[in-house]
């Protein structure tokens, strides 16, 4: 973001003039603005606003949220850069932890029960969005063994808003490679058919090397690759097939009977409204730009 160059073209004039980017003026500006549209610009449905944590711990969460597969967010704003940003966040993600009931009674008051008894608390996480961040923040991120997300915002003229993902952390490598051997364990457990298997492992890779910031979240019913948002999600093997979906719309995409379908309105497990089915290592290569399609919207 602080790289990028922003121009609005003038077709009549033949010329372009630059955007220039800018900060808001208090940092409630971009609280309300993120708050008011958080499902769309963080896939982060909205809970409260200026949370208080009580008389002992004597604080006020920025905002709070539950993300698309269930799990708890804390998001903080800061104007500019603030040194103190990260340490705070998981100030307040240590108390929701403490507070499991207070937030799933949160949830059932703004999204029904049904939304309270599938919170995911293996994977909290603290989303901090920022005009700037250090080098330090973002090493603190890939330390620590919490999920953190580094967002950068820039306003542009009077109507567009940026968002970069700056770092974005699960835990680190130590507890990425455990929950590797996890699910690897599981799909070998769940799954007599050793190419299956074979599959899966080679999907998985495939997702998570798409590029920087991907987290992995396991749900019962699927895995979802995760950088702010979904753009991934891989459902347990068939008999004879794997299913990922996709945050790709299916009207920009070539449907391929037997391949790809359009699963916009239709239930399933995961999110996303094209699904993908993958047979063999051949249709994985076959999807390679499907999902880096996708993994560039999220």
């Amino acid at each position: 973001m602080v790289g990028l160059k922003l121009f609005r073209t003038d077709a009549s004039k033949c010329g372009v003039s630059e955007v220039m980017p800018r900060l808001v003026e208090v940092e409630a500006d971009v609280q309300g603005l993120v708050e008011a549209h958080m499902e769309t610009l963080l896939g982060v449905r909205f809970l409260a606003s200026e949370y208080g944590t009580g008389t002992v711990h004597k604080g006020r969460i920025d905002s709070l949220g539950l993300d698309e597969n269930g799990s708890p967010v804390i998001v903080e704003y800061k104007r500019g850069i603030d040194a103190g940003v990260i340490n705070q966040g998981l100030f307040y993600l240590a108390w929701l932890m403490d507070h499991r009931a207070e937030f799933e009674h949160l949830v059932r008051d703004r999204l029904g029960m049904r939304a309270a008894s599938q919170v995911l608390w293996s994977s909290p996480r603290l989303i901090c969005i920022a005009g700037d961040f250090t080098r330090y923040d973002v090493h603190a991120v890939h330390e620590h063994r919490r999920s953190i997300d580094l967002v950068r915002y820039r306003l542009f003229g009077s109507d567009l808003l940026g968002l970069e993902s700056v770092a974005s952390g699960s835990g680190g490598m130590q507890v990425a490679r455990r929950v590797r051997r996890q699910a690897v364990a599981r799909a070998t457990a769940d799954v007599q058919d050793a190419s299956m298997v074979e599959l899966a492992s080679a999907v998985d890779e495939a997702l998570l090397g798409l590029g920087g910031g991907v987290n992995r979240v396991e749900r019962k019913t699927y895995r979802a690759y995760q950088r702010l948002r979904n753009f991934a999600c891989l459902c347990p093997p068939q008999r004879s097939k794997l299913l990922v979906y996709l945050k790709v719309d299916p009207k920009d995409v070539d449907l391929v009977p037997g391949f790809t379908r359009d699963v916009s309105g239709l239930g399933h497990h995961g999110t996303g409204d094209l699904e993908v089915q993958l047979r063999t290592p051949r249709d994985v290569e076959r999807a390679q730009d499907l999902f880096l399609a996708s993994y560039a919207a999220a």
